[in-house]
């Protein structure tokens, strides 16, 4: 199966949160895609983290090569069009990337966030919490 999956899903993996296994029960044998800004989305996290002093540098460090070590396509996404699908449900552009990419390539779509936007635009939806 393919999916793609949001960048709080690669975080909560990589930083060992609660919903780390359910994440690996359901993505175990799948493929797994994201929006080509998903690096600098899970670097920009990280940094967020360890400014309110959650990770040290260090931490960071490691958790952004964890994350590297995670197969993913990454996909080149219209800003035009996210921007359009952004104004349409008024969410930000790096939500509207992920929904985009789970539109264009159609599997089933791994998001926390945006639930309720993904399936209107008719894309299954992979729960994470039990």
């Amino acid at each position: 199966m393919l999916i793609v999956a949001d960048s709080s899903i690669f975080l909560a993996t990589v930083l060992d949160e609660p919903e780390k296994t359910r994440i690996i029960e359901l993505t175990r044998g799948c493929i797994s895609y994201a929006p080509e800004i998903l690096p600098y989305e899970i670097g920009n996290a990280l940094s967020a983290m360890v400014k309110r002093g959650r990770l040290t540098d260090t931490e960071a460090i490691d958790a952004f090569d964890r994350y590297r070590r995670i197969p993913v396509y990454l996909v080149p996404i219209a800003v035009e069009q996210a921007l359009t699908l952004a104004s349409t449900f008024n969410i930000y552009a790096y939500d509207a990337y992920f929904l985009l990419c789970a539109r264009t390539l159609k599997p089933s779509a791994l998001d926390r966030g945006m639930r309720h936007i993904a399936r209107q635009l008719n894309l299954v939806v992979l729960e994470v919490t039990p």
